[in-house]
């Protein structure tokens, strides 16, 4: 991997129904573009993770926190939080980063 755009990121997302895609791997690193339609259905991971939100608004949940956030932001969630994103905008679109071993780096 050179480099990778948002553009290519987001290309053929949801195209095998799912609306995620892995893009790079490294070590314990691994870089997805994420592009949820209507829903966040997702669940806690295992392993910590930051997002840079790439396009549009809404709400994070965060355990028990609930903020706003919009295009720009970094946000971080600890392995096993309970996490989403609500009320987001269509154009939502967000980098994750996973990262660390299992369980968190506070593990």
């Amino acid at each position: 991997m050179d480099r990778l755009t948002i553009t290519n990121a987001l290309q053929g997302i949801g195209d095998d129904g799912l609306p995620f895609k892995e893009l790079f791997q490294h070590g314990s690193l691994s870089v997805e573009m994420y592009k949820p339609v209507g829903v966040d259905a997702q669940e806690p991971h295992d392993r910590d993770e930051v997002y840079v939100i790439t396009s549009g608004s809404g709400y994070f949940v965060n355990g028990e926190s609930r903020e706003k956030f919009e295009q720009g932001e970094v946000l971080f969630v600890p392995a096993g939080v309970v996490h989403r994103f609500e009320e987001f905008t269509d154009d939502f679109s967000t980098w994750v980063f996973f990262y660390g071993p299992v369980g968190g780096e506070s593990a």
